[in-house]
Parts: structure tokens; C-alpha cells; sequence
């Protein structure tokens, strides 16, 4: 971990007290009751029908409690996002990011119309070594997001906000490095890829 990244999680770390030694055991029943508030963006069972917003189902539990910690501390900027985590407490982070990776994931986008640019995705994909941090079937891991069968838009999305430097958070300077270079085409065939998988 860079020196960049690391002053950017140690005090979040320490704010949401991921540094003791003996971390409470999530709740999913809790996790659930709170996840009332997500439904109406990110869909009843974590699959998002809104465009250009993330389905949470089948996401890595730590990658969803350190997007709620970066929202809630205003690390990660998003008008809706924001003033629903400044109301959570450590106990509803934990909870709701074991509930959400406890769902099975959304299915993979279909059908494919764009045989071409699928391949394409997989090319950038293996070029750029996704799989080094998301893993080799795009699932994520820990604090890395699942980026396989995710909304395609949202990938849009997320790609060009790392690329223009809109989006901080974890990751951001992996992120950003990768986006950086990629054109508009290639993150449009990455997106189809990775939303087929």
C-alpha cells in the first residue's frame, strides 16, 4: 500500500474501529432491517433496476462497509449516498455489509449482442490486469469490489469518474492509474465484458 492510500485509510480505519482486536460478529437479520433504506436505489434484493446505480447483492463484506465509511465521511462524494450514511453507526455498517455479501449476486447481462466487443472487454481486461485485484473471475475480494455481472451503465460510469478523478475512495489510485489511459471505446467494451461475466 502506497503512502497515498494509506493516509487516506489509516484514520478511517481507526474512525470506524476496524483497529481492535475483538470486532462484534455482524447481524444479518439487522443488516437486513437496515437495508430498508437501499431498496429504493439498489433494489429489494441488492440488484439495482435504476441506471447508473450499483447492484450491491454478491458484494465483498468489507468492500461495502469501507464504501459506507468513505460516504459517510465524505471521502466519497454523492448526494444520496451521503446523507443516509452520516446515520449510520459502525454496528449498521458492519451489518449491512454482511447482509448485502450474503445475497446471491445479480445474473450475468444478456443476451450478447456485441460478440465483438465482449471480446474486446477481455482483452482490455487481461491487458490492464483487472483479475490481479478483482480476481480471476471478477468476483472481488475483501475490500475489492465484485465487478462481474454489474450493471454495464454503472461500469460506464465508474470508469469515467475514476479516469476524470471524481471518484476517491479505496482504490483510487489503482483505479485511477488504469482509467486513466483508457480511452472511451475501451472502457465501453470493458464495461460490456465484464457485465456478461
Amino acid at each position: 500500500m502506497g503512502y497515498r492510500s494509506f493516509a487516506l485509510v489509516a484514520p478511517l480505519a481507526l474512525a470506524i474501529g476496524f483497529a481492535s482486536s475483538a470486532p462484534e460478529a455482524a447481524d444479518l437479520s439487522a443488516g437486513k432491517e437496515k437495508a430498508d433504506l437501499c431498496t429504493n436505489c439498489h433494489g429489494e434484493v441488492g440488484i439495482s433496476q435504476i441506471q447508473e446505480t450499483p447492484s450491491l447483492a454478491g458484494q465483498p463484506d468489507l468492500f461495502v462497509q469501507w464504501q459506507l465509511i468513505f460516504f459517510r465521511s465524505g471521502t466519497r462524494k454523492n448526494e444520496a449516498m451521503q446523507p443516509i450514511a452520516e446515520q449510520l453507526t459502525n454496528e449498521d455498517i458492519r451489518n449491512l455489509g454482511a447482509y448485502f455479501s450474503s445475497l446471491s449476486p445479480p445474473r450475468p447481462a444478456e443476451p450478447d449482442d456485441q460478440p465483438a466487443l465482449t471480446e474486446a472487454g477481455a482483452r482490455i481486461a487481461a491487458a490492464r490486469r483487472c483479475a490481479s485485484c478483482h480476481t480471476d473471475t471478477f468476483v472481488g475480494t475483501k475490500a475489492t469490489a465484485r465487478i462481474a455481472s454489474q450493471r454495464e451503465e454503472y461500469l460506464v460510469k465508474a470508469l469515467r469518474d475514476y479516469k476524470s478523478g471524481v471518484r476517491s475512495g479505496g482504490g483510487m489510485a489503482a483505479m485511477a492509474d488504469v482509467a486513466y489511459s483508457l480511452s472511451d471505446d475501451e472502457i465501453t467494451a470493458l464495461a460490456h465484458y465484464l457485465a456478461r461475466l
